[in-house]
């Protein structure tokens, strides 16, 4: 798409120039009947730089081409209005030209308003406690986290205060839904005070394409999906559910950063001889899960009662399970997971999860 809409653009750059050439007589523009002033005609030449211009912004990725874009659009039209009757099909290409500027626009707003929230997270956190995590730190906890922790390299190491990971994803909208839609993610973490943000941008076809972004911040959740970052979808936020969904969710979420399990917000109780509950309660939002760990002490699986959204009556069944462990900065965590929910028709896998990036303290 960002191809085709450059080419367009490309070719309706050098549609400006002819009226140019027209104006300082280089050339005829039968096309316009009309003759053109020199004035006007420097007009038309701008409007072929910009829309130039516009096309090898676009081209080169560059965030900020819909700036120069916009301008050519309003020149170019000004243009039409004054030959309308030889010109007015261009009122067509301009209108593709802005659909797609206001598209890319709210895309950069969208990305821009994250950027704020994670600097913000970012600078209330407190990065310093710096004490070396040792085995006497880690005596109260049910056996089978002390051994988790020992195994997955957590003991000797610094705690860790902030977290930054991409992921790869595929994802199914609907329990029914066949194919798969691929999506990237981008989150941040911070442990003291704990809360996290995360955004996605979803291919659901090669003309769709959805943003989201969830977050929790001072015990409260958000949950937003816009189509084209312009149209929301869904926009969840100041409800109980909300807020303990994504508490819950930031529990399952700490197995990337293991250290937080020390978190004076966090409370544990042995299930048995390979599991045990967590509960965490922050700023007046409480919520809780199991955590299960294999016989080699390596993290299998968190569930949880969550709701899925804020229509839920009762909460329902919600597992995340991880696939694929490895060693990352020092830290031996679950890098390829899969999310369920356990229908009354079974078990819905509508998420698996490769972190592709992950840093700590950054």
């Amino acid at each position: 798409m960002r191809i085709a809409l450059s080419i367009l653009i490309g070719i309706y750059s050098i549609i400006h120039l002819f009226g140019f050439f027209k104006a300082f007589r280089i050339s005829e523009f039968n096309v316009i009947t009309q003759p053109i002033s020199k004035t006007l005609g420097i007009i038309w030449l701008l409007t072929f730089i910009m829309f130039a211009v516009t096309a090898v912004l676009l081209l080169m990725q560059s965030k900020y081409w819909w700036i120069i874009g916009a301008g050519g659009v309003i020149l170019s039209q000004f243009l039409i209005i004054n030959y309308w009757s030889d010109v007015k099909l261009g009122t067509i290409l301009n209108l593709i030209i802005l659909v797609s500027i206001i598209i890319t626009y709210s895309t950069f707003s969208f990305k821009k308003n994250i950027r704020n929230e994670t600097t913000r997270i970012f600078e209330n956190t407190d990065t310093t406690n710096k004490k070396i995590i040792s085995e006497q730190m880690i005596s109260d906890l049910p056996t089978v986290v002390q051994k988790w922790l020992l195994n997955n390299g957590t003991i000797g190491k610094e705690p860790i205060y902030n977290v930054y990971l991409e992921q790869d994803l595929q994802m199914l909208m609907k329990p029914k839904q066949k194919d798969w839609s691929n999506a990237k993610a981008k989150q941040y973490f911070t442990i003291e005070p704990p809360a996290f943000n995360w955004s996605i941008n979803l291919q659901i076809n090669p003309l769709v394409g959805l943003v989201g972004r969830d977050k929790f911040e001072n015990g409260q959740g958000e949950m937003t999906i816009k189509m084209f970052s312009l149209f929301s979808i869904a926009d969840a936020k100041n409800d109980e559910k909300i807020n303990q969904a994504t508490l819950q969710r930031y529990l399952a979420e700490t197995v990337w950063f293991p250290s937080s399990v020390l978190s004076p917000y966090i409370t544990w109780e042995a299930v048995d001889l390979h599991s045990a509950k967590a509960t965490m309660e922050y700023n007046g939002t409480k919520g809780s899960g199991v955590f299960h760990f294999d016989e080699n002490n390596n993290f299998k699986k968190f569930v949880a009662m969550r709701y899925k959204d804020i229509q839920d009556l009762n909460p329902t069944e919600w597992a995340v399970i991880a696939t694929k462990t490895e060693l990352r900065n020092g830290i031996k965590i679950p890098i390829e997971l899969k999310a369920n929910w356990k229908l009354n028709n079974g078990n819905w896998t509508w998420l698996k999860l490769k972190i592709t990036n992950i840093k700590y303290n950054i």
